[in-house]
């Protein structure tokens, strides 16, 4: 199942690469804890803010697709950011019970 969704999210970064939009891919590349997605998720965030797929959830999410188009918008090629998360706010970010993340974020062509 995780094979045919990333497939599908591939294919819509592509059809927007095709459409002239910039593109940038996001892969969860290490979890520690608690954590909603696991690692080798997906997503994809185009010049737009429009997106498919998922890495995390709530205020997570939020921050990657917000860390994408700064990305984009500064024409680098890629990131790495690291989410860790303490008890007292790890449900405002969406990590419930104080998981960490790392997340990958690359622009394709």
């Amino acid at each position: 199942m995780k094979k045919v969704l990333d497939e599908k999210i591939l294919e819509e970064a592509n059809s927007w690469i095709k459409s002239n939009y910039k593109v940038a891919l996001v892969t969860v590349i290490k979890t520690w804890g608690s954590s909603p997605r696991q690692v080798g998720s997906k997503m994809i965030i185009n010049e737009n803010g429009d997106f498919s797929g998922s890495v995390s959830g709530g205020c997570v999410e939020s921050s990657v697709i917000e860390e994408s188009l700064l990305l984009i918008k500064e024409n680098r090629q890629f990131k790495k950011i690291e989410l860790k998360v303490s008890d007292e706010n790890a449900w405002e970010l969406g990590l419930a019970c104080g998981g960490e993340i790392t997340i990958f974020l690359e622009r394709i062509n």
